[in-house]
């Protein structure tokens, strides 16, 4: 018996009183009049910008007017005409650093707390949280309200099954002189492209 099976046995040993797991099935979790509202609201406290976008506008020319200084920017959108980098054809993760704007398509925004699902869709995810500045284009009829919604979303088909992630604003620490520190380890900034329906 290993080390870490006699310290289990030992305390399953002295486990006086058994309690059966909860009944999770009738949960209230919150709502919203409007979601899409909330999600705004929410992506802006937690450092995020939010920009609608309007019907048959070029979304390349909205980034290159949001971020005029950028040099790099990588994507595998096919409707990104802009990109200088592609994350399905660099060599390594790291061929990816120096990326100025990352742009990445979110399935699915959270209103309770502006998370975004990330689904990976690239061959490298890397692109995700290595770039200066993430931009996450999401469709605006694709608001939850609350993680117990979005957890039943969560669906793995593609390529690169397994892996997802959920974004909630700029990267962003408060550990290190109770200082809120925006970029301290992945993208700086974060601005989500609400796509028409």
């Amino acid at each position: 018996m290993s080390n870490k099976d006699d310290i289990l046995k030992r305390y399953r040993a002295n486990v006086r009183e058994k309690y059966d797991m909860p009944d999770l099935s009738d949960i209230k979790a919150t709502t919203y009049p409007n979601p899409l509202v909330q999600f705004v609201k929410m992506t802006e406290m937690v450092g995020g910008q939010v920009i609608e976008v309007d019907p048959g506008r070029d979304i390349n020319v909205l980034i290159k007017e949001l971020f005029p200084d950028a040099k790099e920017i990588a994507s595998n959108l096919p409707e990104i005409t802009i990109a200088t980098r592609n994350p399905d054809t660099v060599g390594r993760a790291r061929d990816l650093n120096g990326t100025d704007v990352g742009i990445i398509r979110g399935k699915f925004g959270v209103a309770e707390n502006a998370c975004i699902w990330i689904p990976q869709t690239m061959k490298e995810k890397a692109v995700c949280f290595i770039s200066e500045n993430l931009i996450i284009l999401l469709p605006k009829s694709q608001i939850v309200n609350n993680m117990h919604e979005a957890y039943k979303r969560i669906e793995f088909d593609n390529e690169y099954d397994g892996y997802g992630t959920f974004i909630s604003g700029p990267s962003k620490t408060a550990d290190i002189a109770q200082v809120l520190v925006m970029g301290a380890q992945a993208a700086r900034s974060a601005t989500v492209l609400l796509l028409p329906e």
